[in-house]
């Protein structure tokens, strides 16, 4: 543009200079020769000025182009990405990694080792393609999640069609949307380990589909799916399904408040359940809130052999920095072994609590905080966050002749847990966190003993 305007004034300049010439100087205005050399030399400054506007617009048209052709390489607390310009396009790098100390104290298991654990190493690579179809592949490579075993497996495998807001479809492995506090993301869980809920009642992930979404302006979310099924508490693999039997889910949660200016607005709540036909699932086990013991263990050969159905209340609520979470979850599944048949019982529930000491706002997501850990006069302390939380299992007495009967195997049919914890979030990425932790149980060869279990964990994820 520059160059444009310079021409112009040039223009503009011969323009003034013929004028002079023809006005105040007769005799040579009416010299014709020298009135056509002028004219000709306008007229060929003219050409100049529109050619130079031509290749300038030419040059902004070949910037845009290329600016628009050029990906965008991103770095984040979002993770590494890649994304075509209109959007339509990302590749995404993420990873979660999990590292502990855990102690184990109690009457109940005095063989328990403590010591370090990677509790968690997830990489993800997830991505949009179209705008509107998405992908997520996440293994793992940490401890497996019983405690005594470290193998490598696919945690999540599957492909989003996000056709609408009202409307997307799941496919692959997954959670299935049950459970309230498994849809929490690994790294946004309050407690450094789930709750009795999550672990030994409600699927962890299965093989199957989803349809969901969010209708009446985003204040209802629904989703129903069809899975090949899994015990308590357990995960799939992407193999084939054993048997033909599988599990239907359904759930409604509401936020009907979500948006306004109403105390309520933090608050949602809503019911999740399963159903399904199941044949040959072998049963395993109940884990205590360490997840390195068992206080319930079914025989060897016992399995799931006829209906079983889930049903799992649920709400949450976050009002500034306090933040609470509960739901209650039943089983009764239909089982069998060479000992006999019988239809059982199970159920769980906890109340969880948190408070941000340092005043940023409670959240499903996560934290962040308002003045993130730096090092030096300017720096910040990060947030800070304490956490509660009170839970229960319970085991069906008719499942005592069930039980594994292996030499020094012990149980109880009731466990009931309290702790309490802090969390350090030194930015949205790294945390430092202790919890401690303390079950009682009842009702079998436990009766009356406990397992105390602390433990410490640093988090990043990106």
């Amino acid at each position: 543009m520059k160059w444009i305007n310079k021409n112009k004034q040039a223009l503009l300049a011969a323009t003034l200079l013929a004028t002079l010439v023809s006005s105040v100087f007769p005799a040579y205005a009416n010299d014709k020769e020298e009135i056509e050399r002028l004219r000709a030399l306008i007229q060929e400054l003219d050409q100049r000025v529109r050619v130079l506007d031509r290749k300038q617009e030419i040059a902004a048209d070949e910037a845009a182009a290329k600016q628009k052709a050029t990906p965008v390489v991103t770095a984040s607390d979002k993770g590494f990405g890649i994304k075509s310009s209109d959007g339509q396009f990302e590749y995404r790098l993420r990873g979660l990694v999990h590292l502990d100390y855990r102690s184990f104290g109690g009457e109940a298991y005095p063989s328990a080792v403590n010591g370090f654990l990677a509790r968690r190493i997830r990489p993800t690579f997830e991505g949009t393609v179209f705008g509107k179809y998405g992908f997520r592949f996440t293994p793992e490579f940490g401890e497996s999640g019983d405690g005594t075993s470290n193998r490598s497996r696919v945690i999540d495998a599957f492909l989003d069609a996000r056709l609408d807001p009202a409307f997307q479809i799941r496919f692959g492995k997954q959670k299935p949307v049950v459970g309230l506090e498994r849809l929490q993301s690994g790294s946004d869980i309050k407690f450094i380990e789930r709750s009795h809920v999550s672990n030994n009642i409600l699927p962890n992930r299965d093989l199957g589909v989803t349809i969901s979404g969010d209708v009446l302006g985003k204040k209802l979310n629904y989703a129903v799916g069809l899975f090949n099924g899994v015990v308590d508490g357990g995960e799939s693999t992407t193999a084939q399904d054993t048997n033909t039997g599988k599990d239907l889910t359904a759930r409604l949660f509401a936020t009907p408040y979500l948006g306004t200016d109403s105390k309520l607005a933090g608050l949602g709540f809503g019911v999740a359940v399963t159903n399904g036909n199941t044949r040959n699932n072998s049963l395993v086990s109940y884990k205590t809130p360490g997840q390195a013991n068992s206080f319930f263990a079914y025989a060897s050969g016992t399995q799931s052999n006829g209906n079983r159905n889930r049903v799992s209340p649920q709400a949450y609520f976050y009002s500034g920095p306090f933040g609470l979470l509960t739901e209650y979850a039943v089983v009764n599944q239909e089982v069998t072994s060479t000992l006999g048949q019988n239809k059982l019982k199970n159920d769980a529930w906890h109340i969880s609590t948190s408070y941000l000491l340092t005043g940023e706002d409670a959240s499903f997501r996560g934290v962040k905080p308002y003045s993130p850990f730096k090092s030096g006069s300017d720096g910040g302390w990060g947030a800070f966050e304490l956490v509660g939380r009170y839970q229960e299992a319970n085991i069906d007495p008719n499942a005592v002749t069930f039980r594994s009967t292996t030499a020094g195997v012990n149980y109880a049919l009731n466990a009931s847990s309290w702790l309490v914890g802090l969390n350090w979030y030194l930015n949205e990425d790294a945390k430092f966190a202790v919890n401690y932790e303390r079950t009682d149980f009842s009702k079998g060869t436990l009766n009356g003993k406990q397992e105390n279990f602390l433990v410490a964990r640093y988090q990043l994820a990106f």
